[in-house]
């Protein structure tokens, strides 16, 4: 009698602002060596996509590369995706438009569509240090683009991450855009039938700088999420400090 094969489980690795598919290099390994089939993609505008931030307005630009995996999936296949700081906004759109091929949604120390901080200039001035923002668009379509610096790199992003993580970083991150007005008008876009029938996993991070344990916890109280792993002495970054742990926490 031959053995039946249990398909592998596909995982979709989504990346946080300014960084592209390169942060998972640890992670991915890890993941495909505990059987998991891996993707990682760049979203637009991010790693080597060749997309210019000039070119992306919308929250949903960004996630293009992401939306069209989704929808290139088989019609019978279902994946695990996973979203890391920004990156938990992708997913949702995910989550919204393709309900029915998500087993389940991963966020790991993510924003929740449900809870979105107001994060005025001044809070971003002060607390995210060395961060540029800078004005690109039209008039008549203006947006702020963002890029870490390296004090805020090594000081809130990094600061739990090896010194060749860091550095590698400084060379690879790119300018992004927290796409402010189309996240004060999420909440109001996503529906019980499409990202509210996903199951929903997030990854608290126990050291994390950028969203602190208490606004982490604080979202999964308001956010009816399903299922809740810490990784401890994890900062914002964990794929990078802590990627053992967070692989064990994805495949188990």
């Amino acid at each position: 009698m031959e053995a039946v094969t249990k398909p592998s489980v596909h995982i979709v690795l989504v990346h946080g602002a300014c960084h592209g598919a390169w942060c998972w290099y640890k992670l991915k390994p890890l993941l495909e060596a505990a059987g998991c089939r891996v993707t990682a993609h760049d979203l637009a505008a991010s790693g080597i996509d060749r997309r210019s931030l000039d070119e992306v307005r919308s929250l949903a630009e960004y996630s293009q590369p992401l939306l069209e995996l989704m929808a290139a999936l088989p019609a019978a296949e279902k994946v695990v995706v996973v979203g890391h700081s920004l990156g938990g906004m992708n997913i949702a759109l995910a989550m919204e438009m393709y309900p029915h091929k998500i087993a389940v949604a991963v966020f790991i120390a993510a924003f929740l569509p449900g809870s979105i901080p107001q994060l005025s200039d001044k809070t971003l001035a002060e607390e995210w240090l060395d961060t540029k923002f800078l004005q690109y668009g039209s008039n008549e379509d203006p947006q702020t683009s963002m890029l870490f610096g390296p004090d805020m790199l090594s000081s809130k992003l990094y600061h739990l991450s090896s010194r060749e993580d860091l550095e590698l970083a400084k060379m690879l991150v790119r300018p992004s855009s927290l796409f402010r007005e189309d996240l004060s008008k999420m909440s109001a876009l996503l529906t019980k039938e499409g990202y509210g029938s996903v199951k929903m996993a997030y990854v608290v991070c126990t050291e994390d700088k950028i969203i602190p344990e208490c606004s982490q916890r604080s979202q999964i109280e308001t956010n009816g999420v399903d299922e809740v792993k810490v990784i401890e002495n994890a900062d914002h970054m964990t794929m990078f400090s802590q990627p053992q742990r967070l692989c064990k926490s994805l495949h188990s």
